[in-house]
């Protein structure tokens, strides 16, 4: 393992750069070689600098950008062509009525940038970027609105003859947006002259006119548009052949791995820890990502061992509000011993009072003794 303070504002292009220079020495330093790991990215890695630095000598993972053209054409062919690789859920975590598991499938492809070829994992979530579907139903209602005043002033108006009210229906099909399908029908305006009606109920006709009657349907671009924003590109290079080849469903797993890592950095970032300190030095700041780090060692080591002793033993530990847990985290374990006072007697030490059934569970499950707190290092 290895990290580096940076600057909050600068970019993370640039620093995916400066760390794509420095990896393949380190990992040569430590013996091993390229094909013996994968550097995994989020979209800021995809720059042109940043794929010439890594040529041929790292493999990698990482997500294409949506502002790339090639990102969208690859897109709108998965969904055209529709011959989706079913991978199902891929979430390890227990799902809930409220936060159902994402559903996936793929489609493989070569995507071509900066004269250079690439393989591209299209890949389909059914867990819709929220973010996105906003965008949709704004885009979509906005087109809405605007076909509809169009088709208001259109329907207010009346013709002398059939032939300008065809010619007035074919307007609104020619600009009609491509989400939706403006269906226009001619319709008879009868005008009668003035006074009442005959006694048998009947009115003299003066004149016929002509409207255009219209209704809004919804095309089949809408869907596929839908189906559009759920996906998104993962870009690599790792071989899909060999003893080391990786499949569409191993590219999509492991670059989905890195939210692992991702959850580390809320403890790194901890705002009562971060905003409450101030060091006048930048070396002080370095010091401070260092005590960062190895503190994250240690929680993350703590939690690993507690889930290694829950699933070896196949016993449930104590969550939250009561409740048992096969993955419990280290958070819950420093709560549940946040309110715990050594008393110190002399060169006695004892607790304020006794351990709780959970406390106890906890130091089970790191193989630690309860005399811990009393007797340090004995």
């Amino acid at each position: 393992m290895f990290g580096q303070t940076e600057d909050g504002n600068a970019s993370d292009k640039v620093i995916n750069n400066k760390v794509l220079s420095s990896i393949s020495k380190y990992m040569a330093e430590n013996r091993i070689k390229k094909e013996g790991f994968i550097y995994i990215a989020d979209s800021a890695m995809v720059t042109q600098k940043n794929l010439e630095k890594i040529g041929d000598e790292i493999q990698f993972i990482s997500r294409l950008p949506a502002n790339y053209k090639e990102c969208s054409r690859l897109i709108r062919s998965a969904v055209e062509k529709d011959e989706w690789i079913e991978l199902g859920k891929l979430s390890v975590t227990m799902e809930t009525t409220k936060r159902p598991a994402a559903v996936y499938k793929v489609w493989e492809t070569k995507a071509v940038l900066h004269n250079k070829t690439y393989r591209a994992v299209v890949v389909h979530s059914s867990a819709h970027d929220k973010r996105r579907q906003n965008r949709i139903e704004r885009e979509l209602k906005k087109a809405h609105t605007e076909l509809s005043k169009k088709i208001k002033e259109i329907s207010k108006q009346e013709f002398f003859c059939r032939a300008d009210a065809m010619k007035a229906a074919e307007r609104i099909q020619k600009d009609r947006p491509v989400f939706y399908n403006p269906e226009t029908q001619i319709v008879e305006i009868p005008k009668y002259r003035r006074g009442r009606p005959k006694k048998d109920g009947s009115r003299t006709l003066e004149k016929m006119m002509y409207g255009v009657s219209t209704n809004i349907v919804e095309t089949g671009a809408v869907e596929e548009f839908k189906k559009e924003a759920g996906c998104f590109v993962l870009l690599s290079n790792v071989p899909i052949n060999g003893q080391k080849g990786y499949s569409s469903y191993d590219i999509l797993r492991t670059y989905k791995d890195q939210y692992g890592i991702e959850q580390n950095f809320g403890f790194i970032k901890n705002t009562p820890i971060v905003n409450c300190i101030f060091l006048k030095k930048a070396e002080r700041i370095e010091v401070l990502g260092l005590v960062l780090l190895l503190s994250l060692l240690i929680w993350r080591l703590i939690e690993y061992n507690m889930r290694r002793y829950a699933k070896d033993n196949k016993r449930d530990l104590p969550g939250w509000v009561k409740r048992r847990t096969y993955k419990p985290t280290a958070f819950m374990l420093m709560t549940s011993f946040q309110y715990l006072m050594i008393l110190k007697i002399g060169k006695h030490r004892r607790l304020n009072k006794p351990l709780t059934p959970n406390q106890r569970e906890y130091l089970r499950a790191l193989g630690l003794n309860e005399q811990i707190f009393t007797k340090p290092g004995g």
